[in-house]
C-alpha cells in the first residue's frame, strides 16, 4: 500500500482555500441597480501566487519525519465599471490609458456606439424614403 505523501495533504488544503477566495464573481462582480434603472457591474484584477515545500528528515526511527510549509497570496485590484443606462453601455476605468493597446480597448465601446447609431440613421432614413412604383 502506498501512502499519500504529506506535501500532498498541505497543496490541496492550499489550493482548496485559494480557489474558494477566487470565482468568476471576484472578476466580474455582481450588478448593482440603482433607483433609476442604471447597473453598474464591478470589473476587477486578480493576481495569486503559490508556493509549497517540503523534506523528509532522515532518522533512525521506522517512521520518518516530514517538515513543510505551503504559502498563498491574492490580490484584488478594481479595475472599471461597466456602467448600463438607456440602452447604453459606458466602461469608465478606474486608471488611464497608458499604452496604445489600453486605448484601442477603451475605444470599443465609443466605436460601438457610433457604429450603432449609424446602422439606426440609415435605417430610418431608408424607411422615410417613398416607395416608387416600377
Amino acid at each position: 500500500m502506498s501512502q499519500q505523501h504529506p506535501i500532498g495533504d498541505f497543496t490541496s488544503a492550499s489550493l482548496e482555500s485559494l480557489r474558494s477566495l477566487v470565482d468568476v464573481n471576484t472578476i466580474v462582480g455582481e450588478p448593482i441597480t440603482s433607483a433609476d434603472g442604471v447597473v453598474i457591474i464591478p470589473i476587477s484584477k486578480v493576481s495569486f501566487g503559490y508556493a509549497s515545500g517540503g523534506s523528509d528528515l532522515p532518522t533512525g526511527k521506522q517512521a520518518e519525519l516530514f517538515g513543510g510549509a505551503t504559502g498563498g497570496g491574492v490580490t484584488i485590484q478594481p479595475l472599471a465599471f461597466l456602467v448600463i443606462s438607456g440602452g447604453k453601455v459606458e466602461l469608465l476605468q478606474m486608471q488611464s490609458a497608458n499604452n496604445t493597446a489600453d486605448r484601442i480597448v477603451n475605444a470599443v465601446p465609443g466605436v460601438i456606439d457610433k457604429l450603432i447609431a449609424t446602422f439606426k440613421k440609415d435605417k430610418s432614413a431608408e424607411e422615410c424614403e417613398p416607395q416608387g412604383k416600377e
